[in-house]
């Protein structure tokens, strides 16, 4: 990092501004594109959603409609968090740290978002409780919602590497690539199975996603998801760290991040002297 910061360009105010809006061209141009991306996901046809999934939520048993809580649309977050896990994934904790706060903002808007993992109720209220979350999760713990939306994976189809996700089925799929890569680097995988109490092939049993819902007559429809790299816009943290100036600053399979409450007092909100 410090030899990065010691060979970057140092120029004249005049310089940088004229580079600066080169990039603002640029800028504008990705802008334009994203909204054309927009418009063109949000004329996806639908598809019916006649299947009944049933959820544990803090208000007892409840179907894919009930999510809805009164609105129109629904956005489900597929937070990894398998039956045995003992703590939610860091990555998809990140991102929930995100969503908690303006969550309240969509309900207000006609658009619910909640999330959704397989593991049992009483372990994601109190995963819940000590994140200090405030956001709908439900448990689809006993319910085939996780593997029809291809965010789950049993055993056998993890050892066949039929697994299908992010549109791409077999050993081809992005998650096989995923499991391949880290099995050439194995502690890198055992470290971030840990920090969920879990082993490597267990983890990887979940992966996160989104989908969205509209209800229409009293009729589900799934109208979009996306998963993997599709988040990362959907991802706070990402869109703030590409604007600083080493960018993500990432490198291999390492998880440089934790939970927000496994930093200790030197990543603490405005303990800039720690």
């Amino acid at each position: 990092m410090e030899q990065e910061i010691k060979n970057h360009p140092v120029v004249s105010e005049e310089e940088w501004l004229k580079a600066r809006i080169a990039l603002l061209k640029a800028e504008k141009e990705l802008t334009r594109h994203s909204d054309e991306v927009a418009r063109q996901r949000q004329q996806l046809p639908w598809v019916r959603v006649d299947k009944e999934y049933i959820f544990d939520t803090d208000n007892g048993k409840a179907s894919l409609a009930d999510l809805f809580c009164g609105r129109s649309q629904l956005l489900i977050y597929h937070f990894m968090f398998g039956p045995e896990y003992e703590a939610g994934c860091p990555s998809c904790s990140s991102i929930a740290d995100d969503f908690n706060g303006f969550a309240v903002h969509l309900a207000h808007h006609d658009v619910m978002l909640a999330a959704v993992s397989r593991a049992p109720l009483a372990k994601l209220k109190e995963y819940k409780q000590r994140m200090g979350w405030r956001f709908p999760w439900a448990s689809s713990f006993g319910s085939d919602f996780n593997y029809d939306f291809k965010v789950s994976f049993t055993e056998e189809e993890q050892r066949s590497g039929a697994v299908a996700y992010n549109y791409r089925t077999g050993n081809v799929s992005s998650r096989a690539n995923e499991i391949e890569a880290l099995q050439e680097a194995p502690e890198a995988g055992k470290k971030i199975a840990a920090t969920v109490g879990t082993d490597w092939p267990t983890y990887t049993r979940e992966a996160p996603g989104m989908s969205a819902f509209v209800l229409k007559d009293g009729v589900v429809y799934h109208t979009y998801s996306t998963y993997e790299r599709g988040l990362d816009g959907l991802w706070g943290m990402y869109q703030w760290l590409d604007r600083a100036p080493l960018g993500r600053n990432e490198t291999g399979n390492t998880m440089w991040f934790r939970r927000h409450d496994e930093y200790g007092d030197k990543g603490k909100a405005g303990s800039c002297c720690a």
